[in-house]
């Protein structure tokens, strides 16, 4: 049997509750709901990208990519993402953007499920992702 594995990229801060940014079991990463906080400073308080919808999803998923990255893992491994909106208007922005971050990055794109949902004030995209190595 193998060892899971907590995945903490140098730029998360701590979770608020126990909960770990990703965990490697052998060939599986699964990559906790990340918002678009920008890196971590030391002794701060995560901040959100920016206001707007293109700030915070871009930074999500940059958020994202790094917990791939150090699980030994890439955007090509993701089999299925979730995405989390907080506003129904926000989907074909959302959509085109998400677009154009995946597109140099994968052949084949993740299936995808978007959900509407409540978050903490000011954030509006929360993504999360299962990634699978050979």
């Amino acid at each position: 049997m193998s060892d899971k594995t907590a995945v903490t990229p140098a730029t998360h801060t701590v979770p608020p509750a126990r909960f770990s940014h990703g965990v490697r079991k052998g060939g599986i990463l699964q990559v906790a709901g990340q918002v678009g906080f920008l890196p971590a400073r030391e002794g701060e308080k995560p901040e959100p990208a920016g206001p707007g919808l293109r700030e915070q999803t871009l930074q999500t998923l940059a958020n994202v990519e790094a917990v791939l990255e150090e699980g030994g893992a890439a955007w090509e491994d993701v089999v299925m993402l979730r995405a989390y909106l907080t506003d129904t208007a926000h989907f074909a922005e959302f959509n085109a953007l998400y677009d154009e971050f995946l597109a140099d990055r994968v052949t084949v794109p993740p299936a995808r499920t978007t959900v509407y949902v409540g978050l903490p004030a000011g954030l509006l995209v929360e993504i999360d992702a299962l990634a699978v190595l050979d």
